[in-house]
């Protein structure tokens, strides 16, 4: 066994990976233009109008398509972000000025799904079945079994999420903290690779990864998948390590992780949190941030919330399939199902029931 985890990938990777992918934080941090895009007045009022539909045709959330919800002029904007921005591109956006102080949650859940429907297909997020997700806190405790962090108001380490694409649209901030921080998986490949090489090699070895409580039919409460993935000469990131480390404390059954792959893990998490590396970002109501999550890390700090209920924090989130996404590694099926692009990613049990809620559960 021990010789098998040391054997490199098959195709192995540069000594560093170029490109618009391989950006650093305080470059981006200094150059907004190439990450945030505003709004236009006539993009508002294209929203409006198509919101607008939805509800007087009493369409269904689920009837929610780019065909249903028509946006003349953003539409090819979206599809361009889609393609040169998130998937080909830094591999983060902001989109900044839906304008949720004077929508209902309804009327921002409509236009959110609406801008969402034209970057990919919905997935469920969770064993419920949620295809519009909550992020807002429950007053759960993380150590209990399917508790998931974002019902919380702890502190996110860096980590993907089981789609192509996943999507938050801001409805309220905080008292205080709450702050976003995404870094890029390339970037942590290429110092890794310059600072530790010995380390790198470990994270192309399949983690045992927690599910919690989601198990999908014959499937096992974990799942197995490299960090770092080489394939079709991109690098795929996956990764959830505070899953892989409750992985160890809950299931005897996982392969024990080598001290040398516990140093890597603890490493990767050291280096993303490096000042130069990550971009930290504020929400503000109605931004919405995207992000491709092969390639980008993500993370939240802790947030002290306000007492009064209808004011506490809340973001709206989308995980989405795009139909024109990469090639993922065979690997990936233990979590994301099917590989087809624009239909795999997502978390279905056998009591999984799709559905669309407007506030959380």
């Amino acid at each position: 066994m021990e010789a098998e985890l040391t054997k490199p990938p098959l195709d192995t990777p540069p000594a560093r990976i170029g490109g618009p992918t391989a950006w650093k934080g305080r470059d981006m941090g200094a150059e907004p233009d190439r990450w945030l895009f505003r709004l236009s007045d006539d993009e508002l009022t294209e929203i409006d109008a198509a919101v607008g539909h939805v509800r007087q045709s009493r369409l269904a959330l689920g009837d929610i398509t780019p065909e249903t919800f028509r946006l003349p002029r953003l539409g090819a904007r979206l599809k361009h972000l889609l393609q040169h921005q998130l998937l080909h591109g830094p591999g983060f956006a902001l989109l900044r000025g839906i304008p949720v102080d004077r929508y209902s949650v309804e009327q921002a859940a409509i236009a959110y799904l609406g801008i969402g429907s034209y970057l990919g297909t919905f997935r469920s997020q969770n064993a419920k079945g949620h295809l519009l997700g909550h992020v807002r806190d429950l007053g759960l405790d993380i150590r209990e079994k399917g508790t998931r962090y974002y019902q919380t108001t702890r502190r996110l380490d860096y980590h993907t999420d089981s789609c192509d694409i996943v999507g938050l649209l801001c409805l309220k901030t905080p008292k205080s903290g709450g702050e976003s921080r995404i870094v890029s998986s390339v970037t942590l490949f290429n110092e890794m690779l310059a600072r530790r090489p010995d380390l790198v090699a470990q994270l192309f070895h399949a983690f045992p990864t927690d599910r919690r409580g989601e198990v999908p039919p014959g499937m096992r409460p974990w799942f197995e998948v490299p960090v770092f993935n080489w394939l079709d000469r991109q690098l795929t990131t996956i990764y959830v390590g505070q899953y892989i480390r409750s992985a160890q404390e809950n299931f005897a059954e996982a392969r024990r992780l080598t001290d040398v792959e516990i140093e890597a893990l603890d490493y990767l998490d050291a280096l993303a949190d490096d000042a130069a590396l990550r971009l930290d970002m504020d929400f503000l109501p109605g931004d919405m941030q995207f992000l491709h999550n092969h390639q980008i890390l993500h993370s939240r700090t802790d947030f002290d919330d306000w007492p009064e209920p209808e004011r506490k924090r809340h973001l709206l989130r989308l995980w989405l399939a795009p139909p024109s996404a990469r090639s993922l590694p065979a690997c990936f099926a233990a979590r994301y199902g099917s590989l087809e692009p624009g239909q795999r990613g997502g978390i279905v049990t056998k009591e999984t029931r799709l559905k669309f809620v407007l506030q959380p559960e």
